[in-house]
């Protein structure tokens, strides 16, 4: 039997207590040479709050969802699908998919250290916005577009009686 990595299905929220509950699980019923980890994928995402503060959180990659290695027979099956909080393993007609190793290690970079950081802003299109600093402090403007993945925001900001983009950082407008 192959030692591979399936993705087990729990409530959104219990991922942490489900990799609790599965390592007693499988201290208790002897599986340590069945099940070796247990893996909840996070990133650091950096939130821009009102006034350009900066807060940085770890976040689940994916909610809802738990990695486990293990070699698949009957006796860790159902040791792992009887875990409370886990609803099912990922797979297709009921019967559990291991991961390829791409698939793994593309989680697992988004998940390291050196992935690049994500920014979340509570910033939208078509919302009301000051710009806060740089050289157009003080105006007024509308957000027209959103790139998380370059923390940009483009701004129609009024100068001399015409609309204007400019491209400004989350931290340098504020929602009004």
């Amino acid at each position: 039997m192959a030692k591979k990595w399936y993705v087990l299905h729990t409530y959104s929220g219990y991922e942490n207590k489900v990799k609790k509950n599965l390592e007693s699980r499988i201290e208790t019923m002897g599986l340590e040479n069945n099940v070796f980890a247990i893996e909840i994928p996070t990133e650091t995402v950096t939130e821009i709050k009102d006034g350009g503060r900066r807060v940085e959180s770890e976040k689940k990659v994916f909610p809802g969802y738990v990695l486990v290695r293990m070699e698949l027979d009957d006796r860790s099956w159902a040791a792992v699908r009887n875990t409370p909080g886990v609803t099912g393993f990922v797979g297709s007609q009921g019967s559990p998919e291991p991961l390829t190793r791409d698939e793994y290690n593309k989680i697992m970079k988004r998940a390291s250290h050196e992935a690049p950081r994500k920014t979340a802003t509570n910033l939208e299109v078509g919302q009301s916005v000051k710009v806060i600093s740089g050289p157009l402090a003080d105006f007024d403007g509308v957000v027209s577009e959103v790139s998380p993945e370059t923390n940009k925001v483009k701004v129609l900001v009024s100068i001399l009686g015409r609309e204007t983009p400019v491209e400004l950082s989350f931290d340098m407008v504020a929602r009004i």
